[in-house]
């Protein structure tokens, strides 16, 4: 399964896939990498292992419809299977849903706690448990089916910083096994009910 990964930063969830595509028998490699900014380190850790990456600014386009049409033909190049949108700060637009499957992860048990504030939403709604999140990009916020989920428990002296790294953890383990059963037997999508197919 060739995936197509999108980054607007550090990169560590992109790490999480590219030392899961190296292991052999994993089914899935990535095959490019995106962003929206130039000078991060996801891009940097594409080019410490040889993989192609790309850049399209919301700045050098008219608008969003335009940028959305560029990232489109970008992406469209590599020929994915699969888009995976890991810690890209960027809605995507019609066009590119449209032509492509794409995931991504949230830092919280959706539907709770859509958008960019996650983590510090769940702290200040005083709940016990929160989470990570596969799901299924939509046009809407974070509202596409849910593919796969895990707890994490709210600890009474987490700060946001600490809690958020605690979630990371559990975000790229549960990214790496979600595209490795995608990879090995799909999935159906009734719905908003995800059910996996396995091999």
């Amino acid at each position: 399964m060739k995936l197509v990964v999108l980054a607007s930063g550090s990169g560590t969830l992109l790490q999480a896939l590219l030392d899961a595509t190296a292991r052999s028998g994993f089914p899935a490699k990535v095959v490019a990498v995106g962003a929206d900014r130039t000078g991060i380190e996801a891009l940097t850790r594409a080019e410490r292992v040889s993989i192609p990456s790309f850049t399209v600014r919301v700045a050098d386009h008219p608008d969003r419809a335009a940028w959305d049409k560029a990232l489109t033909e970008a992406v469209a190049a590599y020929q994915p299977d699969l888009v995976v949108s890991a810690g890209f700060m960027k809605i995507l637009g019609e066009q590119f849903l449209g032509r492509f499957t794409v995931i991504n992860t949230h830092p919280a048990l959706l539907p709770s706690f859509p958008g960019m504030h996650a983590v510090r939403d769940a702290l200040e709604a005083g709940v016990k448990v929160t989470g990570s999140t596969v799901h299924f990009a939509d046009a809407g916020v974070d509202t596409g089916p849910i593919i796969a989920q895990e707890a994490v428990v709210v600890e009474s002296d987490d700060t946001e910083d600490v809690l958020h790294e605690r979630i990371k953890a559990v975000e790229r383990r549960l990214l790496v096994e979600t595209i490795e059963r995608l990879g090995r037997g799909g999935c159906t999508v009734d719905g908003r009910k995800v059910t996996f197919r396995e091999h």
